[in-house]
């Protein structure tokens, strides 16, 4: 009886600790979640988001609480989904092919060989963003012009397909390789749009959503977090402010549409890093306001006109912290000149090698890539006020801001 009682006893306090154990977790949950909502840091991911975007409550077991909220992003979708386009694009390409009559003393002995010239078409997929209601759309450069970077194109058309299925031929106003960014115009109006969103308020975590159409499927919507922003040096296009995401993108998403909780554009969808082809969780997007700019420089001038002050990036290194500790910089922020033609505006103005570019018009340099698009969107013509560190001293330069020429093809 006394052994029966003590195994009594014993199967009860094991009891009552599961009980108090278990309530201690789910109050745990609760605080933490309210916690973190009342932190200015976490807020945001745990209030409703601005706009459109709701949230939905996650179903729990009876008689407890949901510890977290779910945004609902299907009006986000519905809105804007209708602005993003189909683009196919047909290039009638040239090429110039060594004749295989030709001899081997034309090939090798110094005579003329005899060359003729090929033509063939291919195509291009992906996809695009109505910007006006009167017919601009945006997309990528690769989409409009497909592999054809070493090729000559006699012929170009694109075809726009909108989301209500209706097709129109579209006009290239321009393009602009060194952000991969193309400028369409269709013959339409009061067509479906999305407001432009401020890219440089994006945070790291905060949702969005890539629409576009990938492997031919149609409009697609794919949801995600902004993993990064103000990606340069990934050697895709010479201007580079990409945001970084993991939403899923894959071939024929580029050009489509990156999407904040507001339903507003922040990034034009360009490039994936994966090893397999598809999809791996890395996606790279044109932040909207470099878009912006690409946009209105293309409407007026049909190209883009760019500031320099006789700088490009094989001029430029990165502040490792060796270099800094030996230049006398305070930290590995800016860009460090290793090279310079002789007749540009930065060499006559006294800029010298060693220096150490870390600031242009009041604005911060963090790199050689920040330091070309910020001198990049300097007014042709005007002065900059270029501070670099020079044997540990500060000092003050006035470059001017000269346009840069394109190259002929």
């Amino acid at each position: 009886m006394r052994q029966l009682l003590a195994a009594t006893l014993l199967l009860t306090v094991f009891a009552a600790g599961f009980v108090v154990a278990g309530a201690v977790r789910q109050a745990g949950v609760e605080r933490a979640t309210d916690a973190l909502a009342g932190d200015p840091a976490f807020g945001d991911a745990l209030a409703p988001a601005e706009g459109p975007a709701q949230q939905a409550p996650v179903e729990a077991p009876s008689g407890t609480r949901a510890a977290a909220t779910l945004t609902d992003f299907s009006r986000i979708a519905e809105r804007t989904i209708p602005a993003v386009v189909t683009i196919l694009a047909e290039q009638t390409v040239r090429r110039q092919m060594i004749s295989p009559f030709s001899s081997p003393f034309d090939l090798f002995g110094g005579g003329r060989p005899e060359v003729y010239t090929r033509r063939s078409r291919q195509n291009s997929l992906g996809s695009g963003v109505i910007v006006s209601r009167d017919g601009y759309i945006l997309t990528n450069n690769h989409v409009v012009t497909g592999e054809t970077s070493n090729l000559t194109i006699e012929q170009l058309d694109v075809t726009v397909a909108l989301a209500d299925r209706r097709e129109f031929r579209a006009d290239v106003v321009g393009v602009d390789p060194a952000t991969d960014l193309a400028l369409l115009k269709v013959d339409a109006t009061d067509l479906p749009t999305m407001p432009w969103g401020d890219s440089s308020t994006l945070k790291v975590a905060e949702w969005v959503l890539a629409i576009g159409n990938p492997y031919q499927l149609g409009q697609t919507v794919t949801l995600g977090i902004v993993s990064a922003v103000g990606r340069t040096n990934l050697g895709v296009s010479t201007y580079e402010d990409f945001i970084q995401t993991d939403a899923a993108i894959n071939p024929g998403n580029s050009g489509g549409a990156l999407v904040n909780a507001r339903g507003e554009l922040v990034g034009i969808n360009t490039v994936i890093f994966s090893q397999s082809g598809g999809y791996q969780g890395i996606g790279f997007a044109v932040s909207s306001n470099l878009a912006q700019r690409v946009v209105s420089e293309l409407q007026q001038y049909r190209e883009v006109r760019r500031g320099s002050i006789g700088l490009t990036p094989e001029n430029m290194m990165d502040v490792t912290t060796r270099l800094a500790d030996r230049l006398g910089a305070p930290d590995t922020r800016g860009a460090l000149i290793a090279s310079m033609n002789r007749r540009s505006p930065a060499y006559q103005a006294g800029l010298e090698l060693g220096d150490i570019v870390v600031q242009v018009n009041g604005t911060p340099i963090e790199d050689p890539g920040h330091l070309t698009r910020v001198v990049a969107d300097a007014s042709i013509g005007s002065t900059a006020r270029v501070t670099v560190i020079r044997e540990g001293s500060r000092v003050e330069l006035e470059i001017p801001v000269v346009k840069i020429e394109r190259r002929a093809n």
